[in-house]
């Protein structure tokens, strides 16, 4: 009778974990995402077999974290015609991805969701939960959002200190962006901010080095060198006493549940 009660409640937990990996009976089935946050969010929250398709983006290990994930999934290249006979029931997009191609696919009939882009780490929140119901999966969404906040709570409280993001033409971000609001969350104040510039903005090479902030985060570089990132390596930089620290652009282009480690990682 034991045996009998484990048997039962193993099955019982079987099923349970098997409804709760399923979609809603109203979800879409074959989703397509022409976007690369798009694409990596849905791949994170959907069923298996519910995502069809995604950017051809989402498979370069520089720019996605999810890139071996990608490489099962068919890909398309934002392009009207090729997403239509991939027969969706569902086309995830960003407000500024495709334009021309979300038109038509909306004209055809298609069904398409425009995803807001994400700048801040509450709008990562609610980009998780929106997902969520629009996969028909709010259950995986709301767990996906616990572990991150629960992620983020145990970051250390990190004692202030200035800091700046670099990046090629010098651009520095601003509080009113994902990088911004990584880094403050870390614990730091931003340059940017004692600048008065919210929306960050190309920082010129004299005013970085009269504030020697802490911490100047540069993103990743690239094999084919520009003349943009030339500033990246100018000789005044190796006189500063800041810390440089590398986030490859993989970890914050996009809003992922993955920023808990950024954020953890910038507050050490």
């Amino acid at each position: 009778m034991v045996r009998l009660a484990i048997t039962v409640a193993v099955l019982l937990t079987g099923v349970s974990a098997a409804l709760a990996d399923a979609p809603a009976p109203d979800a879409p089935n074959r989703v397509v995402s022409m976007n690369l946050c798009t694409d990596q969010l849905a791949m994170l929250i959907a069923a298996p077999g519910q995502v069809v398709s995604v950017s051809a983006l989402a498979r370069d290990p520089q720019l996605s974290l999810m890139a071996d994930q990608a490489r099962e999934l068919a890909v398309n290249h934002g392009r009207a015609e090729e997403v239509y006979l991939l027969t969706p029931d569902l086309v995830l997009a960003e407000p500024y991805s495709a334009t021309a191609a979300v038109q038509m696919l909306t004209r055809l009939g298609v069904r398409v969701e425009t995803v807001p882009s994400v700048n801040s780490i509450a709008d990562l929140r609610d980009g998780i939960l929106r997902m969520g119901a629009l996969l028909g999966r709010p259950e995986r969404a709301a767990q996906v959002l616990a572990d991150f906040d629960s992620a983020l709570a145990d970051v250390p409280k990190a004692a202030p200190r200035l800091a700046t993001t670099y990046a090629a033409n010098g651009f520095a971000a601003g509080r009113r962006s994902l990088p911004g609001d990584v880094l403050r969350r870390a614990g730091y104040t931003l340059l940017t901010d004692q600048l008065g510039r919210p929306y960050g903005g190309s920082l010129p090479l004299e005013l970085l080095v009269l504030a020697d902030p802490d911490l100047i985060v540069t993103g990743s570089r690239y094999a084919q060198p520009s003349r943009a990132e030339g500033v990246l390596d100018h000789p005044a930089l190796a006189g500063l006493t800041a810390e440089r620290r590398v986030v490859p652009d993989r970890d914050w282009i996009c809003g992922l549940p993955h920023l808990a480690e950024v954020v953890a990682g910038l507050a050490r």
